[in-house]
Order: C-alpha cells, then sequence, then structure tokens
C-alpha cells in the first residue's frame, strides 16, 4: 500500500498538469496595413499588439489600441484616428478566433487557417485568416496576411476623398510567441 500511495500521487499531479492550459503571450506583436491609391499609398504599423496564444485549445486572442498605428505622416495619423478609425469612440480592435488542425506538438512550420471574429470601429464581423505557424525556441510564431473591406466595418469616407482611399484595405501580422508565465 505504501508503495502505491506515491505512484497514485504522481499519476493525480500528472493529469492534472497535463490539463491546465499552454499559454503563449506576444507582448509586441506587429500589425501593419497598406492601402494603394492613384494619389497616395497609405500605410502604418502598430508594434504594440499584444496577443495571446492557447495551444491546449487552439484559441488565440489579439488586441491592440488604434492609436498605435504610426503613419509616415502626421496628418495621415490625425485623420486615421479623427475622421475614420474615430479613435475616441472606437479605441481598440480586437480578434479572437481558433485555429484548425494545428498540431501543437509538431516543431514542423504549419499553414493554418484561424477563422474568428474580427472587431474593429464598433462592428465584429467573421473572419477566416491563413497564417503560417513556426516553432522557434520554445515558442511560437505567427505571421499572416488578409484584407477588409472599409465598408464593412462602417467607415465613412467623404464622396471628394472616396478615390484617395481604397475600398480594401490589406493587413498583415506578425506575432512571436513566448510561453506565458503567471
Amino acid at each position: 500500500m505504501n508503495k502505491i500511495l506515491p505512484f497514485f500521487f504522481f499519476l493525480l499531479f500528472f493529469t492534472e498538469d497535463e490539463s491546465k492550459p499552454e499559454q503563449y503571450i506576444a507582448r509586441l506583436g506587429q500589425v501593419s496595413f497598406f492601402s494603394y491609391t492613384s494619389v497616395e499609398n497609405i500605410e502604418a504599423k502598430n508594434n504594440q499588439v499584444l496577443s495571446i496564444l492557447d495551444v491546449s485549445k487552439n484559441e488565440i486572442a489579439i488586441s491592440m489600441l488604434m492609436r498605435g498605428f504610426v503613419f509616415k505622416k502626421s496628418l495621415m495619423h490625425e485623420h486615421f484616428n479623427e475622421s475614420y478609425i474615430e479613435s475616441d469612440i472606437y479605441p481598440k480592435a480586437t480578434f479572437k478566433g481558433s485555429i484548425v488542425d494545428f498540431d501543437a506538438t509538431s516543431k514542423e512550420t504549419q499553414t493554418r487557417m484561424i477563422f474568428g471574429d474580427l472587431s474593429i470601429h464598433g462592428i465584429t464581423k467573421k473572419a477566416e485568416i491563413k497564417t503560417t505557424i513556426e516553432y522557434i525556441n520554445g515558442g511560437y510564431v505567427l505571421v499572416g496576411a488578409f484584407s477588409v473591406s472599409i465598408k464593412s466595418f462602417n467607415i465613412r469616407v467623404p464622396p471628394i476623398l472616396a478615390s484617395n482611399i481604397a475600398k480594401n484595405i490589406s493587413i498583415k501580422f506578425r506575432f512571436e510567441y513566448n510561453r506565458y508565465e503567471e
């Protein structure tokens, strides 16, 4: 009996440890967007994006402040925040989704689809995003690109400026995740 008791506690501890979520965090994720127009291309980068990756559930969550985007011209930054995104009213964009068929035990590069809810400008839409996942030095790197329609997120462009802003905006992202320690 005395020999079985330590084995029982070991088994209990080992089983409990396996059920804990395996979470990774990217504190300085990168999101950029690009809008091509005949007048002037518009592009911006945000290097302060927070994301959590839960590999035990194949889930991902992303949150970013819209004012975190940096533009080449300060006037573009001002128009983006005040006229289009209305950052005072809608300060954040978020995404919450699931990675389909992600194998956290694989050390090979994986190309997977992420399905989830993207919220921008106070509106939430379903999104399908293709991503490449690499396991590097005990963490994960997710890289991908997708596009969004400004009309879908009720971003209004004055008719006089309609030719200056693309109807679809290309978005790229890169997240480098490290194990989350509480």
